[in-house]
């Protein structure tokens, strides 16, 4: 049996593959032109301010009225079920589906706004870093406020649910993929 001599592996050459449609980006997909980029980022960051503007005002107010009412959570779930014990389902859902939904915009945002904050881990931890400091703000300086961690799982969440269903895709139309080398 003869055998073929055969060089190093180090020393054999491939030959690179040919240039297609999206080559250099994971899904095949191309980014939108450079002008719709441009305009859907300053969109994006319009719309970030004025969410956090929103979120200020949501959370940042004064509600002296509440004093009273108002406690610490620092146990994920304990006002979960005081929300869903009430009479008043419809106080219950308000909570809860008020705090989801304050969260979806961040993780539709961010991602647009900040390319680098793609990925469901980062959009997870920024939310949750972000909403954490929302409620320690809430909690150490706002009379009639409390901490609630319970608030920032909820939003958290809401962020996640944004992310999944719209964020992710629109950031990828914004931002285009690194090739991975």
């Amino acid at each position: 049996m003869v055998r073929a001599a055969s060089r190093p592996r180090s020393l054999v050459r491939r030959r690179p593959a040919p240039p297609g449609p999206g080559a250099g980006e994971s899904d095949g997909r191309r980014p939108l032109p450079l002008p719709l980029r441009l305009l859907a980022m300053l969109c994006a960051f319009t719309f970030m301010v004025v969410f956090a503007v929103v979120l200020a005002r949501l959370t940042l107010q004064p509600s002296p009225a509440s004093e009273a009412l108002t406690h610490t959570n620092l146990h994920p779930g304990r006002s979960l079920r005081a929300y869903l014990d009430q009479p008043a389902l419809r106080d219950a859902l308000r909570q809860i589906g008020g705090n989801i939904v304050l969260g979806v915009p961040f993780g539709v945002l961010a991602p647009v706004v900040a390319p680098r904050t793609r990925g469901f881990l980062r959009v997870l931890l920024l939310t949750a870093f972000v909403m954490l400091l929302v409620e320690c703000a809430q909690g150490a300086l706002v009379t009639g406020r409390a901490f609630d961690v319970d608030d920032v799982i909820l939003n958290t969440t809401g962020a996640l649910i944004g992310y999944l269903l719209v964020g992710r895709r629109l950031s990828r139309a914004v931002h285009a993929r690194k090739p991975k080398d």
